[in-house]
This record gives C-alpha cells, structure tokens and sequence, in this order.
C-alpha cells in the first residue's frame, strides 16, 4: 500500500521517448510516481525536432531509465499493465537489441538508396 492507503499498480508508461513498466508508488491530481521494473522501448538518440538529421547543434544521447529509478509522468500517460513484468536487464539488453537493430535497418536503407540514387543520376547525363 501506499501513503494513501491504496495498492500499488503496476502501470506502462512513456518518458522521454522511452517505453518502461513500473509500479505507480505515489500520485497527485496531475501526475504519478512510478517506480521503473522494465524497458520496453530504449529512448530515440539525436534531436527530437530534427528527426533523422545527424548535423544538428546537440545531437543528444539518451540512456534509459534505471532499474528502480523513480519518475513523475502526467497522470493521463500512465496506463495500466497486465502482462508479465521482465527482468530489467533482460528487458533493457532486448530494447536495445531492437532499436539498434531499427537504426542499422536504416542505415542500410539509406545506402542503398544513395546507390540507386547515383544510378539514376549517371542515367540523367549528370
């Protein structure tokens, strides 16, 4: 239970464009207190207004949320969670599995891409 005598909810939430699974601890009218147990989503690297654009002023890097790491969030973003919770590690090691193996898709793309570019462009006479 917490300070006001109700259970804790194990809650998803977003946070700095990461995705995590907690344990609501604490809440006001506007927000809650989550407790971080998992990583469902490793939060986005560079400039959020400059998506995909790697010459920027600050291109930031963005660790996620620890294990046990404690957090406000708006209280309308912090939805229920049913499923099982996964080890934090395991969870933390499989989202950045994923989002390193986005950003390498993409990577990929945008090569092959600036290669059929270069075709186009020796077909255009340029």
């Amino acid at each position: 239970m917490d300070q006001t005598g109700e259970t804790s909810q194990i809650v998803k939430i977003s946070y700095k464009t990461g995705n995590y699974v907690g344990e609501a601890i604490d809440r006001d009218e506007r927000r809650v207190l989550v407790k971080v147990l998992a990583v469902l989503q490793h939060p986005t690297q560079g400039d959020l207004h400059s998506s995909y654009e790697p010459d920027v002023a600050l291109f930031h890097e963005r660790k996620a949320l620890s294990y046990t790491e404690k957090v406000w969030v708006p209280a309308q973003t912090a939805q229920p969670y049913t499923g099982a919770i996964p080890d934090y590690r395991d969870s933390l090691r499989t989202a950045l599995g994923i989002e390193m193996e986005r950003i390498d898709r993409m990577k990929r793309w945008a090569e092959l891409c600036l290669e059929k570019l270069e075709i186009v462009r020796q077909d255009y006479g340029m």
